[in-house]
């Protein structure tokens, strides 16, 4: 059951309790297995980037209250990344001197409820989390926001009727849509009368889509010369024609599209677990965060989901642990170089003396160069000299009998400091994580 930390801290110094897991901070007892437990509920505030959890406790006196906030960085991005990359080298093989391969076509199939494996990524996330926490404390409910966004809404507040309903595209293909909203005209140099191309504003290289707001016409030196710059990099110094285009173009909309999708799959997974499950939305959550004067942040909206979510108590010193997606390693087995030819084949095993790259260990060197304590990521080797990766520095060789595992790899990376837009996420301490009692 979930406690304060002050409670954990007394526990942990009479000896009553021991350290069960760092990330999130989790104890355990050592002197009884039974125990008075509340209703506990788990929160979730789904997005494409971030997905904010709250743990949330009922206490006699308080009533609900957050005991554990948690933010998932997913690595969509990085999926997508890679599963070009290995399209590109997959479709190099048809212009290479190698063997007749016969097309195959049985493998093509795809099953119902289909979604592309970076949105899929998102949904697994979550759902390692909520698996997880389920272990951790008496979990029993879960409570979702269930949001849908209105693409031509956000795109045009102002559309309706007949206009919404046959949409942007509607009588035109992409070329002539693009001659007649550019009027043929290169949006950059502002040249008439020459052959232009479709050229994307923030280039494919970089992320960008191939949606109608991504795209322009450019003649071919201009097209050249931007290469893989943005907009505002390719137009520094002509701050003038940057808002023109600017204007011109719409808001993309990637990341609303990636939480349209991934929705109904989220909670179709989530039904797998025995648990009562409340979908809410989106308009409901912002209203109980501002009913309340709570300000905008993953975790809080994820508190304040659902029914109890409208009179829920936050503690103003906690901080969100940030769990930042980063995979369990390749499943590549061959390393190719830039012509595809292997050069390097994947070791057999992955843990040597006990360590595996990526656990986090606390070494005590007595003496030497790295003479001290160090804890960090470690970056295992065959001969037992390790490399310990820390937050701004590494230090190397460090033998491996000074070493002990204190969070195994998890396929997840812990920031000590998160910098965004607005004040700073510090380090994850007692308040941050969940302080599991049980025998």
């Amino acid at each position: 059951m979930p406690c304060t930390p002050a409670r954990a801290r007394r526990l942990l110094k009479a000896g009553k309790a021991a350290v069960f897991r760092m990330k999130p901070f989790t104890i355990i007892l050592k002197f009884r297995d039974t125990g008075e437990v509340q209703p506990v509920e788990l929160k979730l505030d789904p997005g494409s980037k971030v997905t904010g959890i709250a743990v949330a406790a009922q206490f006699k006196k308080r009533g609900w209250s957050v005991v554990a906030g948690i933010e998932i960085v997913h690595r969509g991005q990085v999926v997508k990344a890679s599963l070009d990359a290995r399209r590109a080298l997959r479709r190099g093989r048809r212009y290479r001197k190698t063997r007749y391969r016969k097309p195959r076509f049985l493998n093509r199939t795809r099953p119902a409820g289909w979604i592309a494996p970076s949105l899929m990524s998102r949904v697994q996330n979550v759902l390692t989390w909520t698996a997880r926490m389920r272990r951790f404390a008496p979990i029993t409910a879960i409570a979702g926001e269930a949001v849908k966004f209105d693409m031509q809404k956000i795109q045009n507040p102002e559309v309706s009727g007949v206009e919404y309903q046959k949409g942007t595209l509607f009588g035109y293909d992409l070329r002539e849509y693009l001659l007649e909203k550019f009027g043929r005209t290169c949006v950059y140099c502002g040249k008439t009368g020459i052959p232009v191309e479709i050229e994307h504003v923030v280039p494919k290289a970089r992320s960008g889509t191939d949606r109608v707001s991504n795209l322009v016409l450019s003649c071919t030196r201009c097209n050249n010369d931007k290469k893989t710059l943005t907009l505002r990099e390719f137009l520094k110094g002509q701050p003038e024609k940057l808002k023109r285009i600017e204007a011109q173009l719409k808001a993309p909309l990637k990341d609303a599209a990636a939480v349209n999708t991934t929705r109904n799959a989220l909670f179709k997974e989530l039904g797998s677990f025995p648990l009562p499950i409340e979908r809410s939305t989106g308009g409901r959550t912002k209203y109980n965060r501002t009913n309340q004067g709570y300000p905008k942040a993953h975790w809080i909206d994820a508190a304040c989901v659902g029914n109890t979510g409208a009179n829920i108590y936050l503690d103003p010193a906690m901080q969100p642990l940030i769990a930042k997606a980063q995979g369990h390693g390749s499943r590549q087995m061959c390393v190719t170089d830039k012509y595809g030819f292997p050069k390097q084949h994947k070791k057999p095993v992955k843990k040597y003396f006990g360590f595996q790259t990526g656990d986090i260990v606390t070494a005590n060197v007595p003496k030497g160069k790295h003479a001290g304590i160090h804890t960090g990521r470690v970056m295992v080797r065959a001969t037992g000299s390790f490399n310990i990766v820390k937050e701004c520095s590494q230090a190397d060789g460090i033998n491996q009998k000074y070493c002990k595992v204190i969070h195994y790899a998890d396929g997840y990376a812990y920031p000590q400091t998160i910098y965004r837009k607005g004040p700073r996420i510090s380090s994850p301490c007692l308040k941050t994580g969940v302080s599991t009692i049980a025998g």
